[in-house]
């Protein structure tokens, strides 16, 4: 999302400019999650009963702390310091605002219209893609991301092409540290209430690598608050080597 947003936004502007403060806290989040995925997934090696029981616990607590890390990090670029947020370009007009309740409205209602639209999609989707001979790393990372983040990739591109890269910025990583601070730390604690079994925070290597590659190239390529053309592409890029290594991924033994 962040790569072809810099991509297609590059096509009709020579330059664009966008918050570096914004982009560098999301950015500096997404490495926050990223370490509280590698540690589990580094130091829980064993498949005895001790080492599942330190996963679990140690899971539990990295949760909460990414909970309160995502909080934190609302409260300092919604309250404290949100002059320092501030839009780096006005882009082209969006007409007059809405009432907040009528905006609140419609969010709620597209909200829950795309979560079903989504869900449907994103199962036929997987199913489809299993039929053709994929395989589950690929589905997963790939073809149910795709899907499901495409009302998000729609408005990033669009703001993208309107010279709101701001917009497109905030929702690339956005989203992708508001799952991985709020929504999976959440369904680690809920997995005790409503799950048949306990959800830790521990994932193959391979995904943990690939996270900590792809938060290292967001954090490197908006360090600088400027975008071109190339600079998607570099990003495209590297999604492709992923897509690439997972759909080639021989299945386990």
């Amino acid at each position: 999302m962040l790569g072809a947003s810099f991509f297609l936004g590059g096509l009709k502007y020579h330059v664009q400019e966008y918050n570096r403060v914004s982009a560098r806290m999301q950015a500096g989040l997404l490495f926050l999650a990223t370490i509280a995925l590698l540690i589990p997934s580094a130091i829980s090696q064993a498949d005895s009963a001790a080492a599942s029981a330190f996963t679990h616990k140690l899971s539990v607590g990295l949760a909460v702390l990414l909970i309160v890390a995502y909080g934190l990090g609302m409260l300092f670029s919604l309250k404290t310091h949100r002059e320092l947020f501030a839009s780096a370009e006005g882009g082209e007009a969006g007409g007059a605002p809405w009432p907040i309740s009528l905006a609140l409205a419609t969010l709620a209602g597209v909200t829950v219209f795309v979560a079903l639209v989504s869900e449907v999609f994103v199962e036929s989707v997987q199913k489809a893609a299993e039929t053709f001979g994929m395989t589950p790393a690929f589905v997963g990372f790939i073809i149910v991301a795709l899907v499901g983040g495409a009302a998000e990739m729609a408005s990033a591109f669009s703001g993208a092409r309107k010279n709101r890269l701001d917009l497109s910025v905030g929702i690339a990583l956005g989203s992708a540290s508001q799952i991985a601070l709020f929504v999976a730390p959440v369904l680690v604690l809920l997995s005790y209430v409503l799950g048949p079994v306990p959800m830790d925070l521990q994932f193959w290597p391979g995904a943990v690598v690939m996270i900590f590659i792809a938060t290292m190239t967001a954090s490197l390529v908006t360090n600088s608050g400027r975008s071109t053309w190339f600079v998607g592409v570099l990003v495209l890029m590297v999604y492709v080597i992923f897509a690439m290594t997972l759909y080639l991924l021989p299945p386990r033994s």
